[in-house]
């Protein structure tokens, strides 16, 4: 009797449902506005499904198809654009960026230690956001800066604190070297050659990117007041069908928005290269495709096999040199704009799968959105999820397998099952 109840049959808990998640009645994480995920692998999608709303008031459903402001995951865009002007001969990873801006670019603290796009994007600049990571239409970007900007006590190449200004300025060094505006360097390098209606800032979406886009919402005025039982709250991008009359800030009480002033090169800050990208989860999975197919999409090659290797190849690793910004130890290893995961123990990396091979990606958030594109490039996956909004402070419902929310988690573990 004892043997067979020591091997009586325990039942596997289900994974709860994405529409459950959503919901909010699964008991992982607070309600989502609205949710979208894909799963693909090197050749098209497996799976592509949508839940919630992206407008309410009217309401307007959720889909794979909706364009939403995906916040940091911009940056990982960013960086293929940046890489095919290194493979075009145009930039150089390595070398020193003042070249390419036209004045010098230095830590105040060590003045004779070159920055270089290296490691710009690899946040090991000792660039921070302490002095703000944007500036208005008509300020230059190298006006902006202070000695607040710049991590005082360790140098350039010694030191990872993650940072949204290292895209301002890789972003001018790239508008610099071409002397194009950065939206529309981005449309011809990335958006065009792999067939994405997405843009920064609205710049250069159609017509129907922008009358689909979501509304970003969270339930409070803003993320310091919840109010898990009250309405949804709009936070960005309720266009209501009409593109915003100009892309970028401008300075207050003077509102000129009179862009064919701007000289390229003066202020990479404008078109939000950090954080402004509007994509839908669809074309979000064609650039996970792009990265399982080590720089090749749909038989058109986009970036050298080598230049994506260096992207995917770790820079920076906890342990191995002091750390500053890392959201609570989220992140661990980093390439060239994008997060590694190894799936090893607690305390080493994030134990989402562990014993499963290192993941790629990057997540996003700001203004209620939480993105994630992530690739396994052994068992040939890719996952990209977006979430437009929560009714309660993420901050509440940490993951227990990682630093991911619990929402992620669960999200993560229905795609990857």
């Amino acid at each position: 009797m004892a043997l067979a109840a020591s091997c009586a049959h325990v039942p596997v808990q289900p994974r709860p449902s994405l529409a459950d998640i959503t919901a909010g009645r699964a008991g992982t994480g607070p309600e989502l506005a609205g949710l979208a995920v894909v799963v693909t692998d090197a050749d098209k999608d497996l799976r592509a499904e949508a839940f919630g709303l992206a407008v309410i008031a009217p309401d307007r459903a959720m889909t794979v198809d909706t364009p939403v402001r995906v916040a940091s995951v911009s940056k990982l865009i960013t960086t293929l654009g940046i890489l095919r002007l290194v493979d075009a001969g145009t930039l150089d990873l390595d070398r020193d960026v003042s070249v390419y801006l036209g004045w010098q670019l230095r830590n105040p603290a060590f003045p004779l230690t070159p920055i270089t796009l290296r490691l710009l994007l690899s946040h090991q600049s000792s660039v921070t956001d302490g002095g703000g990571y944007f500036w208005p239409f008509g300020t230059r970007l190298r006006d902006g800066m202070t000695v607040a900007n710049w991590e005082a006590a360790h140098p350039p190449g010694r030191y990872f604190s993650y940072a949204n200004l290292n895209y301002g300025i890789a972003a001018e060094v790239m508008e610099a070297a071409t002397g194009e505006w950065f939206d529309r360097l981005m449309t011809r390098l990335v958006f065009e050659p792999l067939k994405l209606d997405a843009c920064y800032n609205w710049s250069g979406c159609s017509a129907a990117a922008i009358s689909g886009a979501a509304v970003l919402y969270r339930k409070g005025r803003d993320e310091t007041a919840w109010v898990p039982a009250g309405p949804w709250v709009a936070q960005t991008d309720d266009l209501r069908g009409v593109a915003p009359p100009c892309q970028v800030r401008t300075n207050s009480p003077d509102p000129s928005c009179d862009l064919t002033t701007y000289v390229p090169g003066s202020n990479g800050t404008l078109f939000s290269p950090q954080g402004g990208v509007r994509i839908s989860a669809r074309d979000l999975a064609r650039i996970a495709r792009l990265l399982l197919n080590e720089g090749e999409l749909e038989g058109v090659r986009f970036l050298a096999p080598s230049t994506l290797q260096t992207m995917m190849t770790p820079q920076w690793q906890t342990g191995e040199t002091p750390s500053g910004e890392t959201y609570d130890g989220l992140m661990r290893c980093w390439g060239l704009s994008i997060q590694c995961l190894t799936g090893d123990a607690v305390g080493q990396d994030q134990p989402l799968f562990p014993g499963r091979s290192r993941w790629w990606g990057h997540l996003g958030d700001a203004y209620g959105a939480w993105t994630g594109i992530w690739i396994d490039p052994v068992r040939g996956r890719g996952y990209v999820y977006i979430v437009t909004g929560t009714a309660d402070d993420p901050a509440k419902s940490r993951g227990s397998r990682s630093q991911f929310h619990s929402y992620e988690e669960a999200i993560l573990s229905q795609l990857a099952r």
